[in-house]
């Protein structure tokens, strides 16, 4: 521990906050909203930041939210997010605060990364402990999976309009111990895109194949052969992903369809290996369709691009991390195949992304059962307001 540490924001300094806090959090996870719709949770957001004196911004991006705070004549600034956005899955926790919207609830935890920034915004305005300004941004639609709200609000000017130096967010962490801290430096979670693949061939009767191009056999050579591209494409000390989640062709048994559809999902870690995997997954399409005399229409969408931490602020945020919970309950991340919006604004800023151990009985994300641990509360609402002390110190 710091010899430092009672200079700055604590976990114990949050204990009289923590029923207050749960009992924001459970608000926000019964009125949960979907992505662009974050109506009623942007409003609720920046009524408490204008009580507490920041100079709110509404509707950057769409529906985000912007808190800032100025103290003392100090340059430097700092950006911290939490996503808002809930899912189109129907809650099956039974808990007392289960969703009141049919078939939306929190199953990300978006209403507990939320809570815990709100909590060290009013800490940081009562207490004022700092020298700088910080920039709170409460970011609609991470879930969107493209046109998402990071673009959205990027692409509105956010840091032309509020300037940083850096910028700091996490995730929570189904599987790891409450208020451990899992942290790495570059690479942490994945880029990922969605291929659409349609085949089309030469239908007719099922009993005179010869008279047809059936695209299903294409679409089904074209399957077994992608599972290559990760074993004899991509070196093996790199982590990729290609998955088939759906094929789809014809509609009777004794009909040769026309056409056939495959849908995959690519995660890759690396600029490189992205670029490889597209032009492998669009020559084997080709070239195996081409070989059973059919064609192809290909649809490669780029989704959101890899999560790349930057070693100096991800080394402060795991002394942050160290000193409030200590260096047994910090361990290195492995990289994560999901894909996160954050890494839009490390692409434009330094800065790290990290995550919260949610519990390790903890039914994972996006699981009709799942609901975000209160106990890590106070200690997210402490990283966050240590983190801005120590980056904006007096």
């Amino acid at each position: 521990m710091s010899d430092t540490s009672n200079q700055f924001a604590t976990i114990s300094d949050f204990d009289d906050k923590a029923a207050e806090l749960a009992a924001a959090r459970q608000h926000l996870h019964a009125h949960p909203e979907l992505s662009f719709q974050e109506h009623e949770t942007a409003k609720y957001i920046a009524a408490r930041l204008e009580d507490w004196g920041y100079e709110v911004t509404r509707n950057v991006g769409g529906l985000g939210v912007v808190g800032r705070l100025q103290q003392g004549s100090g340059g430097r600034s700092i950006a911290i997010r939490a996503d808002m956005d809930a899912l189109p899955i129907t809650e099956a926790t039974g808990l007392p605060y289960t969703s009141l919207a049919s078939g939306t609830m929190h199953a990300c935890g978006h209403d507990g990364h939320t809570t815990m920034l709100l909590g060290a915004a009013e800490y940081l305005a009562r207490t004022r402990h700092f020298n700088g300004t910080v920039n709170l941004i409460f970011q609609p639609a991470e879930e969107a999976g493209k046109g998402s709200g990071a673009q959205a609000m990027i692409a509105d000017g956010l840091f032309e309009r509020f300037p940083c130096d850096a910028i700091f967010g996490l995730h929570n962490h189904p599987g790891a111990p409450v208020g451990s801290f899992l942290m790495r430096a570059g690479p942490l979670m994945a880029a990922s895109d969605t291929v659409t693949i349609k085949i089309t061939g030469h239908g007719g009767h099922a009993s005179r194949p010869h008279l047809t191009v059936d695209p299903i056999v294409a679409a089904a050579n074209i399957v077994m052969t992608l599972q290559t591209v990760i074993s004899r494409n991509v070196n093996p000390t790199e982590t990729a992903v290609v998955t088939v989640g759906l094929i789809h062709g014809g509609t009777a048994s004794n009909v040769i369809p026309e056409n056939a559809e495959i849908v995959l999902s690519v995660r890759s870690f690396s600029a490189g290996v992205r670029d490889t995997l597209e032009q492998r997954i669009r020559g084997i399409a080709a070239s195996v369709a081409q070989a059973h005399s059919a064609t192809v229409e290909i649809d490669y969408e780029r989704g959101y691009p890899v999560v790349v931490n930057s070693e100096a602020e991800t080394s402060f945020a795991t002394e942050i991390a160290a000193e409030l919970v200590g260096h047994e309950k910090i361990s290195v991340c492995p990289l994560i195949p999901g894909s996160e919006d954050f890494a839009y604004f490390l692409e434009h800023k330094p800065g790290c992304f990290l995550r919260l151990g949610n519990g390790e009985e903890s039914p994972f994300l996006h699981n009709s059962k799942y609901d975000f641990n209160d106990g890590n509360l106070t200690v997210g609402a402490a990283l966050w307001a240590r983190l801005t002390e120590r980056f904006l110190a007096v």
